[in-house]
């Protein structure tokens, strides 16, 4: 079963500095059908307008990944971490028992954003938060893993849950297959960019499609696409 969300009915908000899209229910957005997918609650698509942003707020026992389609963010904690990541690249903060956190687009330009938060699996300790970069040709025509909580997964950023966020990019005409460890998994996909089709199913961009009941997705790009997938238990 794959049931397709485009892009046109996520509910959100413009709040002038901030056009934000929620794939799910989240603050004045509410909507029964839409709560969450297995363990994944939150994925926000968000355009931050320059020299604004989300002033420190707290949270408690969630990973937040944040991929950064343009522009870049810049983070700051209550643990004394500072950091800025920029286009293409991903930041995992695990909440633990507690942080407190900004994130804020000093650039001159628009920053984009996924924002996507998970349930973690793990009594809640100690708060932490890392970036790194996910060159593009890297990950040109397979998925790769950005943030995951199986240590086999050694390149990714690690988070406390059993999940993964992937990324791909494909050119125009290119098909990729992604299997899950069961149909019990709980699958989220959404091309940043461009315009695919996942098991004869069109998406364009910034739409989502939710799978579940499905053990292998094809993914066929009908024009050059940037995609995110989490696989969630």
């Amino acid at each position: 079963m794959i049931e397709h969300r485009s892009f046109a009915s996520l509910g959100g908000a413009n709040h002038g500095w901030l056009d934000a899209k929620h794939h799910f229910s989240f603050a004045s957005y509410y909507d029964a059908k839409r709560m969450g997918w297995g363990s994944l609650r939150v994925w926000n698509d968000d355009v931050i307008q320059p020299n604004t942003g989300f002033p420190p707020h707290p949270h408690k026992n969630m990973e937040i990944v944040t991929y950064v389609r343009e522009g870049a963010i810049t983070h700051e904690d209550s643990l004394g971490n500072k950091g800025r990541t920029q286009a293409g690249d991903v930041q995992v903060m695990s909440a633990g028992s507690g942080i407190i956190h900004s994130e804020y687009n000093l650039e001159a330009v628009e920053t984009r954003i996924f924002q996507i938060w998970i349930e973690s699996n793990q009594k809640p300790n100690s708060p932490s938060w890392g970036t790194r970069p996910f060159p593009k040709n890297e990950r040109a025509g397979s998925f790769v893993a950005l943030a995951s909580g199986f240590s086999e997964d050694t390149e990714a950023l690690p988070i406390r849950t059993d999940a993964r966020v992937l990324g791909a990019t494909l050119k125009a005409g290119e098909q990729l297959e992604y299997s899950f460890a069961s149909a019990n998994r709980y699958g989220y996909l959404v091309p940043a960019k461009g315009k695919v089709e996942v098991n004869g199913l069109l998406l364009n961009a910034r739409d989502g499609a939710a799978i579940q009941q499905e053990e292998k997705i094809v993914i066929t790009a009908l024009e050059d696409a940037e995609l995110v997938l989490v696989d969630a238990s």
